[in-house]
């Protein structure tokens, strides 16, 4: 009683990591939620809350990119350990955020508000964010694929005038 697969637990993942390659996109999107975010930190708490949101938002950064990370070495290793980076990375993340937090508490540029709203809106936020953008198929997990032209379908040209008889007409001679 054989059977192709021995060990379904150790199955390794081989080739590029979806879970890092949507890290690296969430990565990506928090540039453009930096500008937002300081404007609003600088109204209400001034440079201090500008600094802290710096903070978070890093913070949130390396999480991501954390999370990606140890899910792809642990899915080279099988899936097993996929599962154990999933949910005891987990818990070394929160642990890693509440000892950032704790070592910059009573520094004097820390605004614990800020820091704490950038921390839950910005993971929240990004997280809801990369919903519209990834695949939940089997077929291309991770990302999903760009759309590519169909090469056998005819591509309007926008830079040809309308008025032109040749490019309007199909039948021109």
């Amino acid at each position: 009683m054989s059977s192709g697969v021995s060990d379904p637990l150790g199955v390794r993942v081989e080739g590029p990591s979806p879970a890092m390659a949507v890290a690296v996109d969430i990565a990506k999107r928090a540039i453009w939620v930096l500008p937002f975010a300081l404007v609003i930190a600088a109204g209400f708490w001034g440079a201090d809350g500008v600094w802290s949101t710096l903070y978070g938002l890093a913070i949130v950064v390396v999480n991501f990119l954390l999370a990606g990370w140890l899910l792809a070495v642990g899915g080279r290793m099988g899936a097993a350990a996929m599962g154990g980076a999933a949910m005891f990375g987990f818990l070394l993340r929160l642990g890693l955020i509440m000892v950032a937090v704790l070592a910059v508490r009573n520094a004097s540029w820390v605004e614990l508000v800020p820091l704490g709203l950038t921390l839950i809106i910005t993971h929240l936020l990004l997280l809801f964010w990369e919903l519209r953008h990834i695949s939940s198929s089997l077929a291309f997990p991770g990302l999903k694929p760009q759309p590519t032209p169909n090469p056998y379908l005819p591509v309007h040209d926008s830079v040809h005038d309308d008025d032109d008889p040749v490019v309007a007409s199909p039948t021109a001679p």
